[in-house]
Order: C-alpha cells, then sequence, then structure tokens
C-alpha cells in the first residue's frame, strides 16, 4: 500500500510532465491514424485516463479488479469500443495505454536515485499497465466481434430480397450458400412479404446456389412447409442439369415441390395457377 501511495503521488507530481511526453510519443508514433481522430480528443482521452490511473494507484497497484480501478476501466472500456467502430487496429488501440509506460518510467527515473528502488517502482507500474492494456485488447475484441456480426445479420438481409414481379406471386433470388442461419432469415422475410402481400405463388429461385446438399434441400423444404402454412405454394426454380443430378444421386424428395429449370418457366407456372395470362401484341413500325 505505501509503494502505491508513493507511485501515486510521484505521477500526480509530474503529471504534467508525463502528460506532454505521452502526448508527444502518442503524436509521434506509427500507429498514429490522424484521418479518424483529432488530437483535441487525444489530448482530453489521455489527460482524463492519467488522473483517473493516479486516482486508482492511491489504493492498489497490482489489483484491477478492485473498485478503485472501475473509473479507469469504463473509461478504457469507452475508447476501446469507440476505436473499434472508428476503424482502429488492435495494436492501434492498446498502444493507448502501452504508450504511457515510457513516460511514466522517465519521470520515475527523476525521482529515484536508487537502483533497487527505481526498479521496484517499473517493475510495479509495469504489471498494472500491462494488465489494462489486455483489458483495453479484450474490450476492443468484443467490440469488433459485436460489429461484425451485425454487419453479417445486415448482409443476411440485403441477400435475401423478396421480389413481387405478379400480383400474388412472388419471388425470392437465393445468392450464395444456404445454412441454418441465412434459412430462418429468408423464411422469415418470405412470409412476412406473404402476410404483406397475400401472395398465393412463391418462386424461390436457387440459381445462384452453388452446390445443394442434403443439408441445403432440408433448408429448402423447410422454407416451402412454412409459406405453405401461410396459404402460399412454392415453386423452385433455377433446377440446373448438376443439380438435378444430386438431388437423385441424395435420395432427396421433391416430389411434392413444383420444380423448374429458370425463372421464366417458373413464373409461366405461376402465372397460369393464379389464373393470369401474358399474351403478346403486334408492334406497329
Amino acid at each position: 500500500m505505501a509503494q502505491a501511495q508513493t507511485l501515486a503521488q510521484l505521477v500526480r507530481k509530474n503529471e504534467q510532465q508525463i502528460f506532454e511526453e505521452w502526448i508527444a510519443q502518442q503524436m509521434a508514433a506509427t500507429t498514429l491514424r490522424a484521418d479518424l481522430m483529432k488530437e483535441s480528443e487525444l489530448r482530453e482521452q489521455s489527460r482524463e485516463f492519467l488522473k483517473l490511473f493516479a486516482d486508482a494507484m492511491q489504493t492498489d497497484t497490482q489489483n484491477i479488479e478492485a473498485p478503485a480501478w472501475k473509473p479507469a476501466k469504463e473509461l478504457l472500456g469507452g475508447v476501446s469500443r469507440s476505436r473499434a467502430t472508428q476503424g482502429f487496429s488492435t495494436s492501434e488501440t492498446a498502444g493507448f495505454v502501452f504508450s504511457l509506460k515510457q513516460s511514466i518510467f522517465t519521470a520515475l527515473k527523476r525521482e529515484s536515485a536508487q537502483a533497487q528502488e527505481l526498479a521496484d517502482w517499473v517493475w510495479a507500474i509495469t504489471v498494472v499497465l500491462d494488465k489494462l492494456g489486455l483489458y483495453t485488447t479484450e474490450v476492443y475484441q468484443q467490440s469488433r466481434e459485436a460489429v461484425i456480426s451485425r454487419q453479417q445479420a445486415e448482409l443476411l438481409e440485403l441477400s435475401t430480397p423478396v421480389v413481387r414481379l405478379w400480383e400474388n406471386i412472388l419471388a425470392l433470388p437465393l445468392i450464395g450458400t444456404l445454412d441454418s442461419a441465412r434459412t430462418q432469415v429468408v423464411m422469415e422475410n418470405l412470409l412476412e412479404k406473404i402476410v404483406e402481400t397475400e401472395a398465393m405463388i412463391a418462386i424461390i429461385d436457387i440459381t445462384g446456389v452453388p452446390t445443394v446438399d442434403t443439408l441445403v434441400a432440408q433448408h429448402l423444404l423447410k422454407t416451402v412447409a412454412a409459406a405453405r402454412l401461410m396459404g402460399a405454394d412454392c415453386i423452385i426454380s433455377g433446377i440446373r442439369p448438376q443439380i438435378a443430378q444430386t438431388i437423385i444421386h441424395l435420395g432427396i424428395d421433391l416430389s411434392q415441390v413444383i420444380t423448374k429449370a429458370t425463372l421464366a418457366d417458373a413464373l409461366a407456372v405461376a402465372l397460369q395457377r393464379t389464373g393470369s395470362t401474358i399474351s403478346r401484341t403486334a408492334v406497329k413500325v
């Protein structure tokens, strides 16, 4: 405890000089992202953290789980989360904490004439700053994972558009791999659109699906069954020769579902079943 209080007092005594040296190091660092953060914002974050850092050291330099470290950790958590969304890298974010070491070490060196005392101080500061740096990295990683998950969800929404082709006829063009998560989004979007438009026919076009295996077929059948419960029949289009052979080879039963080779063929069937017709008119030149 005595060492902690001594270190806190030394940081307080040299706070302005530590702050200016720390800012200078951050501004000169190769990890500086002037395109993402203004100097005024960096100075504000640095000054606030240095103050909270000195406050927390009054009680315990080692245990950052202690209540005294909560304000400093909350600040670091906010910095990490904001930088994760702004586009900073992991090293650029963690560098905010680790770059403070040199400025504090320089101040401690000025205050101590005894090698052992200086070594003890440096070790104590190193331990706590390393822990805070790791904490910053962990929060950053969690924030990045949350951003990626949100972006993936948004991409799923964008990659499963339900299009109204004709009165009472919807089309759902699928592109890419169809997995469980995407099937859920597909099903929800299709069912919502069926309710909204009171559609009678839904065409699921798999021209852009690279392969159809047992799992993909099961996902398609689940979507078809859900649509039927909502009062709409489904037609699967885009059955290429390779996919047809795969389906037969796997023993997948699609006998209860209308399948067509192209979206145009499926639309023709859908128009017929809804009582709609398309006729050609003579074009006058």
